[in-house]
């Protein structure tokens, strides 16, 4: 990734974490929308946005909304974008934080598992 589409990159999530934190009047965009990157292709016409949404059974639903609404959405950040001609903005879903939190839950029942049977937690050992 060139420099130019990194700062590009940026610019699109800065503008876009704005007018989400905002809202949209659309009722299908709920729940708490994070956006997790922002990748624009090397000519500078698309804008791939990730987005988690949680709760998890509102994703579906909001990412038809934040689909529905990336015209708009474009418009909006016009202003906050170096270029003469703003990216297309295309959402994707991204659940790797959802994945994250999965692991994180495993371990945390394996942790509760090893206490019940009577062995301590381990202590990490200081680093040097």
């Amino acid at each position: 990734m060139s420099r130019r589409t990194e700062k590009i990159s940026a610019a699109v999530r800065r503008a876009l974490q704005e007018v989400l934190a905002r809202g949209l009047s659309d009722p299908r965009v709920r729940g708490l929308i994070t956006i997790t990157g922002v990748r624009v292709t090397e000519d500078l016409t698309v804008a791939k946005v990730s987005v988690s949404v949680l709760p998890a059974d509102q994703q579906e639903l909001t990412l038809h909304g934040l689909r529905a609404a990336a015209g708009f959405l474009r418009k909006q950040i016009r202003p906050a974008i170096p270029m003469r001609r703003t990216p297309l903005i295309e959402f994707r879903l991204d659940e790797s934080i959802k994945r994250e939190a999965a692991v994180l839950g495993a371990l945390e029942a394996v942790r509760r598992e090893r206490e019940a049977a009577g062995h301590p937690a381990e202590e990490a050992e200081p680093a040097s």
